[in-house]
């Protein structure tokens, strides 16, 4: 369940809160091997071992593992058998982000709420229960096969859903890096469906547009993209949706798009109020990120102004930064985390600013591109 800290500018204000959505609850993925995924973000990102769902538990359709870090819960589910909506899921799209799930005080509200404004049903509201509790969940779609799933929880006392159980590894717990919050999810869309998105979230979702951003804005001397970022009213929950410009050569969006074999989530944000000593556990575990050019360095303060870190381990560990009249910020981003070249992670600490690194897009889609020409898809 994410917060913000800097006063929100008002332009958030323009957003109608509905609903109301009170945090991010759970991302769930869509993974061929839960197991394995669910030690990885262990090893490499320092979450820590929280639920389990699976043949142990009188699931016998598919097993999910629960990883947990500060606020921030990931859900890696794998099928236990061919002919599964799961299955069908990953091998057309591999890994990634099914559901982004969001923390409500009224499941049912919120799912008519969407559904009388013109959502898509994912999943009507649904009573689920065990002897700690229930929990109300519903959900719609979005862009893609992605889905919002609304979660009420207050009369649930259990560890995590009914039907999960507290998932141990007392032999094996790698310390967290200091990871707190999801920040935001950034969608990619195909061509022309950015708007339709940002009606989508607008009327159904009761969001504001918060920031705006074009080829001209997010550009290099081959690829471009358009961006516009959605919030709702508290700034807890920011979606920034992607579309493809027209370019000399393939952009990010359009090679997402033909790997995912769709519409889905590009990046997840996880905010940090340390980037340096995160950055480098997490670099120290195995995570590989962008490489950006010294040169990026040489009139950093000249661009964004006086900050608080030493100029040196931000080169070091290729650490961007950026400036917006409510302060600055800090961002790196890693490298895809699956076979695919389709979803990755950004790491960010704010230090006041509420927007999301315009001056570093020429830099960032510098080092996209040496990646994509690595594997021939530029």
């Amino acid at each position: 369940m994410s917060s913000i800290v800097s006063p929100l500018p008002k332009v958030y204000e323009q957003a109608s809160d509905f609903m109301p959505l009170l945090g991010t609850d759970y991302l769930e993925f869509y993974v061929s091997n839960s197991k394995q995924a669910a030690h990885f973000y262990k090893s490499a990102m320092g979450f820590q071992a929280y639920a389990y769902s699976g043949l142990e538990t009188g699931n016998r359709e598919m097993e999910s593992y629960v990883v947990v870090q500060d606020k921030i819960r990931f859900i890696f589910t794998s099928p236990l058998k061919s002919g599964t909506d799961v299955g069908r899921h990953i091998e057309k799209h591999g890994d990634g982000v099914k559901v982004t799930a969001l923390w409500v005080p009224d499941a049912t509200k919120a799912y008519n709420e969407a559904m009388s404004r013109g959502a898509r049903s994912y999943m009507e509201p649904v009573k689920e229960e065990d002897d700690k509790g229930y929990v109300v969940r519903s959900g719609i779609y979005t862009y893609g096969e992605v889905v919002h799933i609304f979660v009420e929880r207050d009369n649930y006392n259990g560890h995590f859903l009914p039907g999960f159980q507290k998932w141990e590894t007392p032999n094996y717990n790698p310390d967290p890096v200091g990871l707190k919050f999801v920040d935001h999810m950034v969608g990619n869309v195909e061509l022309g469906n950015m708007d339709k998105m940002v009606k989508f979230y607008q009327e159904v979702m009761g969001f504001a547009q918060i920031l705006s951003f074009d080829d001209k804005d997010i550009s290099t001397d081959y690829t471009a993209l358009m961006s516009k970022v959605m919030s709702n009213g508290n700034g807890r929950i920011k979606f920034p949706i992607n579309e493809p410009a027209e370019g000399k050569k393939k952009s990010q969006v359009d090679e997402y798009l033909e790997f995912y074999e769709g519409e889905g989530v590009q990046h997840v944000a996880m905010a940090t109020d340390n980037i340096i000593e995160t950055v480098t556990s997490l670099r120290d575990r195995g995570v590989e990120f962008l490489n950006i050019p010294t040169t990026y360095y040489d009139q950093l303060e000249a661009r964004v102004g006086k900050i608080d870190e030493d100029i040196e381990p931000l080169k070091e560990l290729g650490i961007l930064v950026d400036r917006d009249e409510e302060g600055y910020l800090l961002q790196i981003f890693t490298k895809t985390v699956q076979a695919r070249p389709t979803m990755f992670f950004e790491i960010i600490q704010r230090k006041g600013a509420t927007s999301f690194g315009k001056g570093n897009f020429k830099a960032l889609f510098e080092a996209i591109e040496r990646e994509q020409e690595l594997r021939g898809t530029l």
